[in-house]
């Protein structure tokens, strides 16, 4: 069994695939949202460099990573421990070896990464326009609107994935996770822009 098929095995036995595509769109859509306020809040405040915008919204991004893998594997690995403790308990043997003791000790690992990664890459994929206008080139659009664009895009692509799990309408989804986006956008517009 390689890598994969036994993180997808172990997945499986623990049912906690569910948890891992919650954990995903949930810390996903956190980061997105999150650099879509700071970018915005950049956007309608003072003049400010693309260094000095690309080093806030990176620690918001680290923090929001750190914060993930933390947080997610200390609640994973307590619930793990416990429902190996109950199995071993209900099948009167030590299942410390078994793919049930494997799962105890991998899955928390495997959740507080997606957990983790989820809102940093995603904050990564956002500040990509601001690192190609500080490395000098000349994009088609203002890199903080660009930055915007991109996610107002994967906000709405989050949706998008959402409507596809659920069997609810795609581009319905997708419309609501985009509309939370544009409120958030337009309440600090309003708010920071006086």
């Amino acid at each position: 069994m390689n890598p994969l098929q036994e993180a997808r095995f172990l997945l499986r036995i623990t049912r906690t695939q569910g948890i891992v595509r919650r954990y995903f769109v949930v810390n996903g859509f956190d980061g997105a949202l999150t650099m879509l306020g700071l970018i915005t809040g950049f956007s309608v405040s003072a003049p400010a460099s693309p260094s000095l915008i690309i080093s806030a919204c990176l620690g918001a991004g680290i923090a929001l990573g750190v914060s993930g893998v933390s947080s997610a594997y200390v609640s994973e690995s307590a619930e793990r421990r416990r429902a190996l403790e109950e199995l071993q308990m209900a099948m009167g043997t030590d299942l410390g070896d078994s793919f049930h003791g494997r799962a105890a000790r991998w899955v928390p690992m495997l959740i507080a990464l997606v957990n983790g990664l989820a809102p940093l890459v995603i904050s990564l994929l956002i500040l990509i326009p601001l690192w190609l206008a500080e490395a000098g080139l000349e994009l088609p659009f203002a890199p903080l609107s660009a930055s915007i664009a991109i996610a107002l895009l994967l906000i709405f692509l989050l949706g998008v994935f959402l409507g596809r799990i659920s069997g609810v309408s795609w581009w319905l989804s997708g419309f609501k996770t985009l509309l939370i986006a544009l409120v958030t956008a337009t309440l600090i517009t309003l708010i920071a822009g006086d």
